[in-house]
């Protein structure tokens, strides 16, 4: 999925719309799946009319605009309302965001869309492997095979050699590992209770950081503001604020596991998009190599949910 709306449990203090069906909540997990998959198509083609920074500082003001209204409503409801703990929780995961946006950013302009949407979803396999590093917790014994899916599927999708990843495609691998950290820092987040105000924080300092990356780096235009504007307004509203709702809502009747399966299927949808808008095509060892991807996601998501039920099994 695109970082910065994670999958945790959300209060349900926060939105309150009654009893859901399974059925109708995993499909709005698909439909923020689809969004986020489609939202690599208009990050790349808005690069036609803007500069990275300019789009990022964008789509942050939209987000954080949006939200604002749900954060004001929560902090009503959730007391307390702020903390040290959540405002340093917010900074952090927005300059990691930053970061992370910045080289994806950069990245699509010469990378496609759909290599964009597979090495992106690598961060769910890095996830695991960052945080051994970090907090010298050893991985679980299925991110092993995960791992070794994702470089043989990094090596096919390159044509059988690293060198045939492009400038972009390399960024947006790195931008992985960025993505991955800062979900490890919005983990840390989940216990405040707050998530629409983090969330709206963290866009608040996306806006702040690519508006002044902007202001120094790059040419600022009303014509091509203008421009990108649909493209910001699909990621900033719809990629960003509509689908974090999406979310809170589905995930009152689809367990966190099951809900994390569903919106990896983002990068299927970022295929399709790059197929159907823009005429890209994989080869035979293209496609290999991204059903591998896909697998290690796969593999690192349901680990968990396997994991636990080997152990609450009862014993014959």
């Amino acid at each position: 999925m695109t970082p910065g709306s994670p999958v945790p449990s959300y209060p349900e203090v926060i939105y309150h719309l009654g009893p859901m069906r399974r059925l109708r909540a995993d499909l709005l997990l698909l439909l923020a799946a689809a969004v986020w998959g489609t939202a690599f198509y208009f990050q790349k083609t808005a690069m036609e009319h803007v500069g990275p920074f300019v789009f990022i500082a964008a789509r942050g003001l939209v987000a954080a605009l949006c939200l604002a209204p749900l954060a004001l409503l929560e902090a009503r409801r959730v007391k307390p309302a702020w903390s040290a703990g959540l405002v340093r929780a917010g900074l952090a995961a927005g300059l990691a965001f930053s970061l992370g946006a910045g080289l994806q950013q950069t990245g699509l302009v010469t990378a496609t869309v759909t290599n964009a949407g597979f090495l992106t979803g690598l961060y769910v396999v890095a996830t695991p492997l960052i945080g051994w590093m970090i907090f010298r917790r050893r991985p679980a014994l299925y991110a092993w095979p995960a791992v070794a899916f994702a470089f043989a599927g990094i090596w096919l999708l390159a044509g059988g050699t690293l060198g045939g990843f492009s400038t972009g495609d390399r960024l947006i691998a790195v931008s992985a590992l960025v993505w991955a950290l800062h979900m490890i820092v919005t983990s840390k987040a989940t216990p405040h209770g707050r998530p629409v105000a983090f969330t709206a924080m963290q866009f608040a300092v996306v806006a702040v950081c690519g508006g002044a990356a902007a202001l120094a780096t790059e040419p600022i235009t009303l014509e091509g503001f203008y421009g990108a504007l649909p493209s910001i307004a699909y990621v900033g509203v719809l990629s960003s604020a509509l689908t974090f709702t999406l979310l809170a809502i589905a995930l009152k009747d689809t367990p966190p596991g099951e809900a994390a399966v569903l919106v990896s299927m983002e990068t299927l949808f970022a295929a399709a998009a790059g197929a159907a808008l823009l005429g890209e095509r994989l080869s035979l060892a293209g496609w290999i190599g991204a059903g591998l991807m896909f697998a290690a996601t796969l593999v690192v998501q349901l680990g968990p949910v396997l994991e636990r039920q080997r152990r609450v099994r009862p014993v014959p």
